[in-house]
């Protein structure tokens, strides 16, 4: 009965870990996508004055502007954003299943 006690709260332990570098390479690399077109999306849309409130990141992110060049320094800032609270979700995720799940002095 131990054996599978210990083998469930191995399994358990094993699937709920994240890799925080990979969950923060996906989480930056969609962030970084969707602030490159929503940016390039209002640049082929046109108008009298194009994209007034993405404009407002201009605060935020240097360099940021809505246009084509803007939109790659966005991609890059996006993807920085999005890369750490990425690895930060992961990080803190990870924290709180090795508190829940704590190893024994056999495991590794």
């Amino acid at each position: 009965m131990n054996y599978h006690r210990n083998k469930a709260n191995e399994l358990s332990r094993a699937v709920a870990r994240i890799q925080a570098a990979v969950l923060a390479l996906v989480l930056g690399t969609i962030c970084g996508f969707c602030l490159f077109a929503m940016t390039a999306w209002l640049i082929i849309k046109g108008g009298q004055k194009v994209g007034l409130h993405l404009q407002l990141l201009s605060n935020y992110f240097i360099g940021y502007s809505v246009t084509w060049s803007g939109s790659i320094i966005g991609f890059f800032w996006g993807a920085l954003i999005g890369g750490v609270i990425g690895w930060a979700i992961g990080h803190i995720y990870n924290r709180i299943v090795r508190f829940r799940f704590p190893q024994t002095e056999g495991e590794n």
